[in-house]
């Protein structure tokens, strides 16, 4: 974050603020790929910004906790499960996720894409996500595992790790957890000037045995 004066929470609702939409409005690709066959249960969207992926996983009968650091980001999220038709099934939070961590166990634990150009101690957060896992439930975490080669990023020092070493990272204790998931791939995005760019991201699902 340019100005360390600047909260996270500010630094956030302050993106959120600039425009009607920054996110697609569509859920991860990762996480419908790797839930659409979860049995469903209770999940924690962290980080949920816009609110695309607890809508997608109320629809299909998921009750949803989804936190955010950003009250915009919140009652944007808020309104699109209205107009979705699951508002009841969606219960909006707002956390730092570096303070603090919301309380119970999930079927489903979700971290998709939890960047974030500011001191976040990502590490730590999935660390705790994994023991917020009720057993049989499972932990899914996608994100960056480098910026692209055409683009110059301002966030350079920010670590992006391969799913090695987020696996590596969660630090599992060992004969109580199954690795269904560990793998990079390559994702197009299209930008708001129509400008394709490739990210390299990774992907890790894991199961807590029960």
């Amino acid at each position: 974050m340019a100005d360390e004066t600047v909260s996270e929470a500010q630094f956030w609702d302050a993106r959120y603020a600039q425009s009607d939409q920054i996110w697609s409005g569509n859920p991860n690709s990762v996480l419908v790929r790797e839930a659409a066959d979860l049995t469903p249960g209770t999940a924690l969207d962290l980080g949920c910004g816009e609110g695309a992926d607890a809508i997608w996983l109320a629809q299909r009968d998921w009750r949803v906790t989804a936190v955010d650091i950003s009250r915009v980001a919140l009652d944007r999220a808020a309104k699109h499960a209205a107009t979705a038709g699951v508002r009841d099934r969606i219960d909006w939070q707002q956390y730092d996720l570096a303070a603090s961590f919301p309380s119970g166990t999930f079927d489903l634990v979700s971290a998709q894409f939890l960047h974030s150009p500011g001191d976040l101690p990502r590490e730590r957060i999935l660390h705790t996500a994994a023991s917020a896992v009720a057993p049989g439930g499972v932990l899914l975490i996608a994100g960056h595992t480098a910026f692209p080669t055409s683009e110059h990023s301002p966030h350079s020092e920010m670590r992006l790790p391969t799913p090695d070493e987020v696996i590596e990272d969660l630090d599992l204790p060992e004969g109580q957890w199954e690795v269904l998931v560990k793998e990079e791939h390559e994702r197009v995005q299209t930008g708001p000037d129509g400008q394709l760019t490739t990210w390299k991201d990774g992907s890790v699902k894991v199961r807590r045995l029960g």
